[in-house]
């Protein structure tokens, strides 16, 4: 029973490390979009890096939009969160 414990521990851990691998590449990526004479430049991790109207850049919407998407996947990690139980039910908790 223990020994289980530690395997799923173990395969927590594996998963864990490969999630933030995935995350890693996926903040290196960029993506870019234009259309208009507006142009946005995001990572693949969905953080906006640039917003350019009609050649001028707009770094105050660049912060805010961030900052609602970063509360947008709280939000969504929580609602996740409580759909499983957190971890306890993977543990027997």
């Amino acid at each position: 029973m223990v020994l289980d414990k530690f395997r799923q521990l173990g395969e927590l851990k594996k998963m864990r490390d490969q999630a933030m691998q995935i995350q890693k590449a996926l903040a290196e990526e960029k993506i870019e979009a234009e259309e208009q004479g507006i142009k946005v430049v995001m990572t693949g991790d969905q953080r906006v890096e640039e917003i350019t109207i009609d050649g001028q850049g707009q770094n105050r919407l660049v912060e805010v939009l961030n900052k609602a998407i970063k509360r947008s996947q709280e939000v969504a990690a929580q609602k996740l969160q409580e759909m499983s139980g957190g971890l306890g039910g993977l543990l027997g908790k």
